[in-house]
């Protein structure tokens, strides 16, 4: 008995952004989730106090945006039981009422996310795109003019109104700037005329990272930042005194801020609650009276979506034998309920136990494969980001090759978020180079330990994953094939095609250019195609606007021209990422044969 694709499409997707509501009933909790049968459409879903579960958005309507193109916090519910949200398919902003969602804004080329209610005003506050341009605006609920209230950075997010109404306070950063890189926490006076006065930076700079920000009821700020080379939770006041680091560890209380909107700490009165610890031992913790106090319970990773009401706290964990789930948990007794439906896992006996390793001081998650006593193959996974990280959690996409004899390694290799600045900045300018190596570390000390065969190793990944393994193919022999995920395969041309907020990112993991195309040629794997050291298959989406699907075609080209074994195959309809449950199981059974006939012939 093994698992299935099916299985993987049904359980291994996450819930979403979620938001606690406290009413006269109770704490009610609102989140989306993915509806892989269903196209691939986020879903809202409301549970009231009483337990009961509906869907808050109507079948065929789908809660995602394109802001950054990852997209931005899509929804917000209204006090009335009211929600508004931003639509995929037309890019606008709805309200959905009694007699169904109703537009608010224009039909246009623009983005709308990172959505906001600002307390005590009858609009919704987003951050829209159009272009290379970002503005914070204001978009009345009764319908109207769209108002401008913020045009500064190039990149804006985190739309905050204080206490009084009387100041708003937004994150912003400008090019070549990645938002973990540096970013400004600004403040401005909020005019009679509804826009920003001038505005001035309260907390980080070029060289220090402000990834969120909520206000007290004093009018000072918490603030997410990293000027100890952590991310830290600070106190910030207006009044020009220092900020005060409020957790001063050497552990990081935020990751990488890839989509606007994401909340790693939650204000409850007097208390925060707040996720922190690497990869593999994330904790959900509340912060009272100076003193930082875990709350308990056994998940070992929490997403950047927590939410508080009513004394309680609701966001999105899992650990190594649940898949993630909305939890609801009682800030005092740390009492917990998960909230999300239930979904059947395979048998026990199918899924494996990981092992947190450090391989020569790079991080990696093990999960050795079923029915295997000696060396077993084994598949290095790279993740995007390249500033992403795997977190300690049930993922039965991993269980699907384990199940079969295929052990898994998933390599948290230096630029991953979670270990601090400077292990993240081990690959700025050695993109292509730190993470190759740090993957092959970890095989060859797998092997070293007899659980890995030499012989059969393979790397995968998906973004700049799948750039870390066509750059393993083409400048190391550690590894006997690849499998690709959307992957980047020429750098250059990459920089010059991609979308406006990664369109810079290279000068840091590579360096600037014209002054380094050298650097750019020499780690194309699209140049040295023909040094690929076994086979490589490539998976696409055909609506991709974060790699075009050209990077993966031009790549097999090359390999196919070198002589050298490849395969792409690409799927309509999806984009940066598969969300539709067809790709899910078409990309699992096309992986798996490729494996099974690498390793076993």
């Amino acid at each position: 008995m093994s698992i299935e694709p099916a299985d993987v499409a049904r359980v291994d997707e996450r819930p979403g952004w979620v938001e606690a509501v406290r009413t006269p009933a109770g704490v009610e909790v609102w989140w989306d989730e993915p509806r892989p049968a269903e196209g691939g459409r986020r879903c809202v879903v409301r549970r009231l106090p009483d337990g009961s579960r509906a869907d808050a958005l109507p079948k065929g309507w789908n809660a995602r945006n394109r802001l950054v193109e990852y997209g931005g916090r899509a929804w917000r519910p209204l006090p009335d039981g009211g929600l508004v949200f931003t639509e995929w398919s037309d890019r606008r902003v709805y309200l959905l009422g009694a007699e169904g969602p109703r537009a608010l804004t224009p039909e246009s080329e623009c983005a709308y996310g990172d959505l906001y209610l600002p307390p005590g005003r009858e609009e919704v506050w987003a951050v829209r795109q159009s272009g290379h341009r970002r503005e914070l605006v204001a978009v009345p609920l009764s319908g109207g003019d769209v108002r401008v209230i913020v045009e500064a950075q190039r990149f804006l997010v985190n739309p905050r109104l204080s206490p009084g109404g009387d100041q708003v306070a937004w994150i912003g950063w400008d090019h070549p700037n990645m938002p973990w890189d540096g970013t400004e926490l600004c403040v401005a006076p909020l005019l009679p005329s509804g826009s920003a006065g001038p505005y001035r930076v309260v907390a980080g700079g070029p060289a220090e990272s402000v990834i969120q920000a909520e206000w007290r009821d004093d009018g000072a700020l918490y603030a997410l930042t990293d000027p100890t080379g952590w991310w830290n939770l600070h106190l910030v006041p207006l009044d020009g005194s220092p900020a005060r680091n409020l957790t001063p560890l050497d552990r990081e209380f935020g990751d990488a801020p890839w989509k606007p909107g994401q909340t790693w700490f939650a204000v409850s009165g007097s208390r925060v609650a707040l996720v922190h610890g690497p990869p593999g031992e994330r904790r959900l913790g509340v912060l009272e009276g100076g003193e930082l106090r875990d709350l308990g319970g056994e998940a070992t990773a929490w997403l950047a979506s927590l939410s508080c009401a009513g004394g309680r706290v609701a966001g999105v964990s899992a650990s190594p034998y649940t898949p993630f789930e909305v939890t609801l948990v009682d800030l005092d007794s740390g009492a917990r309920a998960p909230l999300s439906e239930p979904r059947t896992l395979p048998p026990s006996h199918l899924l494996p136990t990981p092992e947190a390793v450090t391989i020569e001081g790079v991080h990696a998650l093990v999960w050795p494969p079923a029915g295997q006593a000696g060396p077993a193959p084994y598949v290095m996974f790279a993740h995007g980001g390249p500033t992403g990280s795997y977190p300690l959690a049930l993922d039965l996409e991993i269980a699907y090759f384990t199940s079969r004899g295929i052990g898994v390694a998933q390599v948290n290799y230096g630029g991953s978020t979670g270990y601090g600045r400077a292990y993240r900045e081990r690959l700025r300018h050695q993109w292509g180079v730190v993470d190759v190596q740090d993957c092959a570390r970890v095989a060859r000390g797998l092997v070293a330990t007899g659980a890995a065969d030499a012989a059969r190793l393979a790397i995968r990944g998906g973004s700049a994953g799948g750039w870390t393994t066509v750059a393993a193919l083409t400048s190391s022999d550690v590894f006997a094939a690849g499998v690709a995920h959307y992957a980047i395969t020429d750098p250059e041309s990459w920089a010059a095609e991609t979308h406006d907020f990664e369109s810079h990112y290279l000068e840091g993991l590579v360096g600037p250019l014209p002054e380094t195309r050298r650097r750019y040629l020499d780690r194309s794997p699209l140049l040295h195609a023909h040094r690929a050291s076994g086979p490589c298959l490539m998976l696409h989406g055909l609506e991709d606007a974060i790699v075009d699907v050209g990077q993966a075609e031009r790549f097999v080209s090359e390999l196919d021209r070198h002589g050298k074994e490849c395969a792409l195959l690409t799927f309509p309809g999806e984009q940066h990422g598969w969300r539709r449950q067809e790709t899910i199981v078409a990309v699992l059974e096309a992986e798996l044969a490729f494996y099974e006939k690498i390793f076993w012939g």
